[in-house]
């Protein structure tokens, strides 16, 4: 837990935003639901019991599911419908998800039943909310959605850990049955009608992973920028691809920003007055375009963060409550997020693809002040040769990952679920394609801070600077051949820590 004031969040009222989000996962405080919450949810059962009632068929109330929705179900059975319906759904595979992916769909599940149009009792949630405040967490398997009827397979472990027949973590201790609710001091949920279909239809896996991909993909472009400056110093580039006046002329507001973002640390550098008068034109796209191709990058994860947002508080169940009325539809259909983890994996592919040009660019001698392959003895030493094969095999991998999910769809459910959105898996690649693109980061930051050291008593900018001793705090400036693989994953740490961040304020004072 951090060491930052806890944050609390009470659902029902307010939207939950995705910097909220963020803060509170970060430092996690009580959940709660609103008096207003509790309120509309209890109006919403009251009209499925009032349907129960009437005996009219409704979707996943009286009725099968999937293939089985022409099926009618009695009056007697309905509770039993619910308990089927996630003993039968419970079906994931793969590894289980991370901790901190597992609190998010428990919050954003509660959140999404609290808008109260699922039909399902406020002690359902707060029983869920109880887990979360004793961090027992229900352990979901990673793989089994594809991402319409929503996720499934994986929210049906979360609601068998409810009803006293699941598995969790509470810290290292796996718990199984009754000790999962034991350990939060809840009794088992007995499910009522349309209860258990409430827990399992929504899109929240597929949001939970595309949020964390969001948040990986910003911290990247951030470190990007950094990286970029840092390299075009070691390049002894120049700063006129920067100037705002060229951004203006686009009339990109992204990119204009992103240019802007680079001015903040291509300050007063020693090493860029040293090479003014130089008669090198114009650098390479890799370095001259970045404010071009990072601005795409900024739009597209713009773009993600006000469709994750609206998603983190929308209704993905179904069928949906609405007064008296009981509707059947497909908000379940995670299209929208799936698009935008795809769309996310592009933009980090082509961060990963610039670096690794950048790096090329260190190693061959672009700035003739500098030894091929940052080398100290080209022939004898080999230097960062290999280095740059790690990142272009990296930067290749990407490409692949990179590939759209939800271009793909496969029938399921006898046909009756024929068209689906492979938003987990979009969200899945997501999430590889920056684990690969922060270690080809990390190689052009090492690789960049080596030039720069090459260059002294010439110094970079202040802010570059800082960003230069952070990284030499835990890879020291060594000259000749050694192994460069720990050196790689203690850079890359800091990188997925934010330590390069562009936005940190000790880079960008």
């Amino acid at each position: 837990m951090s060491h930052l004031e806890a944050v609390t969040l009470a659902l029902g009222d307010d939207a939950l935003t995705l910097d909220t989000l963020r803060r509170w996962e970060r430092a996690r405080g009580p959940v709660t639901l609103t008096p207003a919450a509790r309120a509309r949810m209890d109006d919403s059962v009251a009209a499925v019991r009032r349907v129960v009632a009437s005996g009219r068929a409704s979707y996943g109330i009286n009725t099968g599911f999937g293939a089985f929705a022409n099926s009618r179900i009695s009056t007697p059975q309905l509770a039993q419908l619910q308990y089927n319906l996630v003993r039968s759904h419970t079906c994931g595979v793969g590894v289980p998800l991370s901790a901190e992916l597992v609190r998010r769909i428990m919050l954003l599940k509660a959140n999404s039943l609290a808008v109260g149009l699922s039909g399902i009792r406020p002690l359902v949630v707060e029983t869920l909310l109880a887990l979360l405040a004793a961090d027992v967490l229900p352990v979901i398997p990673g793989r089994g959605s594809v991402g319409a009827s929503g996720d499934l397979a994986p929210l049906a472990h979360l609601a068998l850990a409810l009803i006293g027949e699941g598995e969790a973590m509470q810290g290292a201790t796996r718990l199984e049955g009754a000790a999962v609710l034991d350990a939060a001091g809840c009794a088992p949920v007995r499910l009522e009608a349309k209860e258990g279909l409430a827990l399992l239809n929504g899109t929240q896996l597929s949001t939970a992973l595309a949020v964390e991909g969001l948040f990986r993909a910003e911290t990247l472009l951030g470190t990007a920028i950094t990286a970029g400056a840092l390299t075009l110093e070691g390049l002894a580039g120049s700063y006129a691809p920067f100037d705002d006046r060229i951004h203006a002329a686009r009339g990109l507001p992204a990119q204009r920003e992103v240019a802007t973002r680079f001015r903040r640390l291509l300050t007063n550098s020693e090493i860029h007055s040293s090479h003014v008068d130089c008669d090198r034109v114009q650098d390479p796209y890799a370095v001259r375009c970045m404010p071009q191709v990072f601005g795409a990058i900024a739009a597209t994860l713009s773009h993600a963060r006000e469709v994750l947002e609206a998603e983190a508080n929308g209704v993905s169940d179904n069928p949906l409550v609405c007064g008296e009325d009981v509707l059947s539809g497909g908000n379940f259909h995670a299209a929208p997020v799936g698009f935008v983890a795809d769309f996310m994996a592009v933009a980090v592919a082509e961060l990963a693809n610039m670096s690794e040009r950048r790096i090329d660019l260190l190693a061959r001698r672009v700035n003739p002040n500098l030894k091929m392959f940052l080398t100290d003895e080209p022939g004898v030493e080999s230097g960062f040769m290999i280095a740059h094969v790690t990142a272009a095999a990296l930067a290749s991998e990407n490409k692949t990952l990179a590939h759209p999910a939800s271009v793909d769809t496969i029938p399921t459910s006898a046909g009756q679920e024929d068209h689906v959105s492979m938003a987990p898996w979009a969200g899945h690649k997501l999430l590889a394609a920056c684990d690969n693109t922060g270690l080809v980061l990390a190689i052009e930051l090492l690789a960049a801070a080596h030039a720069v050291d090459e260059q002294r008593p010439l110094a970079t900018t202040p802010p570059l600077a800082a960003a230069h001793a952070r990284l030499r705090s835990c890879a020291p400036f060594v000259r000749g051949d050694r192994r460069l693989d720990r050196e790689i994953a203690a850079v890359a740490e800091l990188v997925t820590q934010g330590a390069f961040d562009e936005r940190d304020q000790v880079l960008a004072s």
